[in-house]
């Protein structure tokens, strides 16, 4: 039985390739690709900082469909990794399946909430940095007019959309934003074809900044933005270095630092929901020199003012998901 055992968790430990260890950390992304400049990539950002800064292995593996998220669970299950990280709140149903068959096992799961007892959940509040970047929005439009492109239509991206118009009208009332998000299935994660359409639409209809959630579809939307003249922002990971000058800002999610935080907390990490809002430093937005010149003190002293205020609770950004409403629409 012992051999039998051994030979099962080798052949398991092989499909993923090699060099895996018993408790070696894992990360499961999710659809979008490893190197999407946007959610999944920020993931790989914080592996690669543990594992320099450590000298520690990590195992990581790359859907092409949903079909194989719960095979891929188990799989990095099975093969002694340890703690899983498994990307994107379609995988809460997951981890609810898997997660229990391996109680020794800690995951964490980025972007949803699953009540186990071996899963760290970890959610952001991208209201909270969305309305950040409305108000840069509304403070560098010469429109009035401004816009977003979500990925799939879901609360998640909603609530970014509705954070960024209730800013963005903070500055200014009678601001328009437009509204657009690429599909309903996972396919509006990774097309920036679509994501490019969209934004020119939104262009030919006055609007002068675009802010782009939507994954790998961004890239479409940020290149249409340069392509028109217009201003454009990032999401998740700091995206000003692809179109310099024309990048406002990015929104910013932390996901690399929850990550990080996961490899160095290890097997048996504590489990819970973990809240990362600009209390926390978990969400914000980019300012560097690609985007420095675009960015006036002005502007950024407002910005700072905002997120002071949000943080000592004298703002309250309305979340979306609570009600399923927006205020600012």
């Amino acid at each position: 039985m012992t051999s039998l055992k051994t030979l099962t968790l080798s052949v398991s430990a092989l499909a993923l390739g090699t060099g895996i260890a018993a408790a070696d950390p894992a990360l499961i992304f999710d659809l979008g690709g490893k190197f999407d400049k946007s959610f999944n990539e920020a993931a790989y950002n914080g592996a690669e900082r543990w594992k320099a800064e450590t000298g520690g292995d990590y195992r990581d593996i790359e859907m092409q469909s949903a079909a194989q998220r719960v095979q891929f669970a188990r799989r990095m299950a099975e093969s002694g990794a340890n703690p899983i990280v498994v990307m994107g709140f379609q995988n809460a149903p997951t981890l609810e399946e898997v997660a229990p068959d391996y109680p020794d096992t800690s995951f964490v799961l980025i972007d949803a909430v699953a009540d186990l007892p071996n899963v760290r959940s970890v959610i952001f509040a991208e209201h909270e940095g969305s309305y950040l970047v409305g108000m840069l929005a509304a403070m560098a439009s010469e429109s009035n007019t401004i816009s977003f492109v979500g990925g799939m239509e879901i609360p998640l991206i909603a609530a970014f959309a509705c954070g960024y118009a209730q800013g963005a009208k903070a500055v200014n009332p009678d601001m328009e934003v437009i509204v657009n998000y690429t599909g309903n299935t996972p396919d509006a994660w990774n097309d920036p074809v679509r994501g490019g359409e969209i934004a020119r639409g939104q262009v030919s209809q006055g609007s002068d900044v675009v802010f782009a959630a939507a994954g790998g579809t961004g890239l479409g939307v940020l290149q249409a933005a340069a392509d028109a003249g217009v201003y454009s922002i990032g999401v998740d990971s700091n995206q000003n270095y692809l179109h310099p000058g024309s990048v406002l800002t990015s929104m910013l999610k932390l996901v690399d630092e929850a990550v990080y935080t996961a490899f160095t907390d290890g097997p048996g990490l504590e489990a819970g929901v973990v809240t990362m809002n600009l209390a926390a430093g978990g969400v914000g937005y980019a300012l560097d020199e690609h985007n420095a010149d675009l960015i006036t003190a002005e502007m950024q002293a407002a910005v700072e003012a905002a997120r002071e205020a949000i943080i000592a609770g004298e703002t309250v950004v309305h979340d979306y998901r609570t009600d399923s409403s927006c205020p600012a629409f």
